[in-house]
């Protein structure tokens, strides 16, 4: 299997209570009510939330930060990305696991295709550092096949508390190399922490779409796919037929950087069919495919919330901020734009 970075070296945390996609079909009415003091980014009947990736360079990752995040920029619905190292997302009765991220950055980025090739030194580091993680994944598996949920409460706690609903989960037990307990385990956190969705990266054998539909149906939950650069518009097609527990996790951003032909038309056309929607501009790839601020590359945000609007979808959609914070601007900052621009998009 290859190893799938950003699940491996960044993250969040993850909580709240259990929500059928019928909890986000509320009236427009419902955009102001929320208990004083709490966040509401529901903006005329569409639900803005944000991906925890967002969060990711932000030095304090605790379950509390990335709650208290949330609450201050007044974005009350979740997607919690989880990681298993490094973060405080899963905790195991005591026992203090850890890796070395920054040698399996090292590593992997030297690894590159577009890198000269390995000196032998280089490349007996490489294997030692893939040992080593190899042997880290052994033991995670051990720990959560035997794990209870016990944190995962309190994680929704503290969500909870501050007032930020969880929709989706996306942890790292959904790979091919992990065990079935595995993904069971990532399930029930998912329904202790109050999702109605589970989302991971589009597997590459169709054999791991149906392991995960099957584990999904059994817990009552929407096992949504992601893409990148591999988005097409017929991607998703096959996981689609082979079970009403699989969903779209649509990438906005990286449909229309990989070109994906007529994002607006996507939507309608699979609307029933997407779990979670995540926001972020990027350039088509006659232009480039970077990732800009919002307003200044291809993505069609604002008209996509203007539909969402107008026929009454369900599915939230996520800020998930990835482009360079500009000089004399830092990362909440730009999300609190992010946030501004959604308004402006609905308000219009």
């Amino acid at each position: 299997m290859t190893t799938n970075r950003r699940q491996l070296v960044t993250g969040g945390v993850a909580c709240l209570a259990t929500m059928a996609a019928s909890k986000w079909r509320t009236s427009r009415a419902a955009d102001s009510v929320q208990p004083p003091g709490h966040p509401n980014s529901r903006i005329n009947g569409v639900q803005i939330g944000i991906q925890s990736y967002s969060f990711r360079n932000l030095p304090d990752q605790t379950p509390e930060a990335i709650a208290r995040y949330c609450r201050d920029l007044g974005i009350n619905a979740v997607e919690l990305q989880g990681s298993s190292l490094g973060y405080p997302i899963e905790e195991f009765e005591g026992v203090e696991l850890k890796f070395d991220t920054a040698k399996l950055s090292k590593v992997e980025q030297r690894s590159e295709p577009a890198m000269p090739p390995l000196s032998p030194a280089e490349q007996q580091e490489r294997d030692e550092v893939m040992a080593a993680l190899a042997a880290y994944k052994r033991r995670l598996a051990g720990l959560r096949a035997k794990a209870s949920m016990r944190h995962f409460e309190r994680v929704r706690g503290i969500f909870d508390d501050a007032g930020v609903s969880i929709y989706a989960f996306k942890p790292t037990t959904f790979e091919a190399d992990n065990t079935d307990a595995e993904v069971d385990y990532g399930m029930r956190a998912a329904k202790v922490l109050g999702a109605n969705q589970v989302n991971v990266e589009m597997p590459t054998d169709f054999a791991q779409v149906k392991r995960l539909s099957a584990h999904a149906a059994r817990h009552s939950l929407k096992m949504g796919y992601h893409a990148h650069l591999e988005a097409t518009a017929t991607l998703w097609d096959a996981a689609m037929a082979q079970s009403p527990a699989n969903a779209i996790n649509l990438d906005l951003g990286w449909y229309v950087a990989a070109d994906g032909p007529d994002p607006l038309g996507f939507i309608r056309r699979h609307h029933a069919r997407i779990d979670s929607m995540h926001l972020k501009d990027r350039q088509n790839i006659a232009h480039g495919q970077r990732d800009l601020p919002w307003g200044q590359a291809d993505t069609p945000i604002a008209a996509a919330l203007q539909l969402m609007r107008e026929q009454h979808y369900s599915f939230p959609a996520a800020i998930e901020l990835e482009y360079d914070i500009p000089p004399g601007s830092d990362i909440l900052k730009e999300i609190g734009k992010c946030l501004d621009y959604c308004r402006r998009a609905l308000a219009s």
